[in-house]
């Protein structure tokens, strides 16, 4: 083979240079085609899907904790409910020694029985008070009507001026007898006169003492405001306890809430009534609870902790604040899953509609909580009142 032979290329090299560019070519077109479909891909999954909700994994279950504490100084001698029991509005927690609450009730008992009598004899008294006031009134016409008699009789120089200063006499007496007799029937109708004896003052004061000895002797039951489940037991057989000291507490796990914590740039289009999904770790992806927002808190976390921090120092770091969202929780849900307060979840909320409230511009109108379980003690101790009136104003008859 000659030199001139070898410097020219063959038509296989010229045909597979010739591809190579068609190759490279080819593969960054398919490569361009990826990147742009994930990226519209993205795009639409942005758009259709994480711009239109918030999610947080800082989310906890809330409720309240009602603690439970004596209203009257007083010896423990039984406990009726211990942790992890369900116990309902009513239901006696803790008993304390009855003796000196029942000592003070039959104190009180007397002591209204009493006033009831002592107005019924306030009214006789006024009575005879009224009595004295006709004799007297009837001795100053007696004696008005003999001086009248008689001063015509001394005119004539027939009746002695003697007798006749002495009816004179009378007569003053007699005014002084009546105007003291009217004094007295005042002061004993001041007592009684606008109100029966069932409203007199005297005997309403006694019956407010009563009512109060009938009530305290009642709270030596410990009773349980709300219905849900002890914990936090403390109180012992025997112990000391005082008004105001906490022995247990109940935890009611219905109207439950869930409180998010979501960072301040989630924050933007978070609206009050907007649906949230919530899944617990308790149970997974196997239950899952819906909600809705009912309202964001008025400061972050920081704000009302312990030890707020001191960002006016010359070493600072920014760190992104949370604020807590309260989101509602389903009855009927949690009566198929039950939830604990405390527990961990996972809160997605929808912010698809963002043209509500962020903040409650109106109050409440309705109680958060309420109980009647201490307005029926009242009301029983309003009727054994009445009958302690009514059975001492029955001897009136008699």
């Amino acid at each position: 083979m000659s030199a001139t032979d070898t410097d020219k290329p063959s038509a296989n090299d010229s045909g597979m240079a010739a591809k190579h560019p068609a190759k490279r070519r080819r593969a960054l077109l398919i490569v361009t085609g990826v990147f742009i479909l994930a990226g519209v891909a993205w795009f639409l999954l942005w758009y259709f899907v994480f711009s239109t909700r918030v999610v947080t994994d800082n989310a906890y279950v809330g409720g309240n904790q009602v603690a439970i504490s004596a209203q009257v100084p007083g010896t423990v001698v039984a406990i009726l409910a211990d942790d992890t029991q369900r116990v309902v509005a009513g239901q006696v927690l803790v008993r304390l020694d009855p003796t000196d609450g029942k000592v003070r009730l039959e104190q009180a008992r007397s002591a209204l029985a009493q006033a009831v009598r002592s107005v019924r004899q306030q009214t006789s008294s006024a009575s005879g008070a009224d009595a004295q006031v006709a004799t007297a009134r009837l001795a100053l016409q007696k004696t008005e009507a003999d001086l009248t008699r008689r001063l015509p009789l001394l005119a004539a120089h027939a009746e002695s001026p003697e007798i006749v200063q002495h009816l004179r006499d009378g007569v003053a007496q007699a005014r002084t007898a009546l105007a003291a007799a009217e004094a007295q029937s005042a002061a004993a109708h001041a007592a009684i006169e606008g109100t029966d004896v069932a409203q007199n003052p005297a005997v309403l004061q006694a019956r407010a003492n009563f009512s109060a000895a009938w009530i305290a002797a009642q709270r030596d039951a410990i009773y349980a405001p709300v219905s849900g489940y002890v914990a936090q037991r403390s109180v012992q057989l025997g112990n000391s306890v005082q008004p105001g000291q906490q022995l247990m507490t109940v935890v009611p796990l219905h109207n439950l809430w869930i409180e998010a914590n979501f960072k301040e740039s989630q924050l933007r289009h978070i609206r009050i009534g907007q649906p949230a999904k919530i899944v617990s770790d308790v149970y997974g992806n196997d239950a899952e609870f819906h909600g809705k927002v009912i309202g964001l808190g008025a400061g972050t976390g920081s704000v009302f902790s312990l030890l707020p921090a001191q960002n006016a120092t010359g070493n600072w770091i920014k760190v992104v604040q949370r604020v807590p969202v309260r989101i509602s929780l389903d009855n009927q849900e949690l009566d198929q899953h039950p939830l604990r307060i405390g527990l961990s979840t996972e809160v997605t909320v929808d912010i698809t509609q963002d043209k509500g409230l962020m903040l409650a511009t109106a109050p409440a109108r309705q109680p958060v909580a309420q109980t009647d379980v201490y307005q029926q003690m009242a009301s029983k101790a309003d009727v054994e009142a009445e009958q302690i009136i009514s059975a001492n104003l029955a001897q009136k008859a008699h």
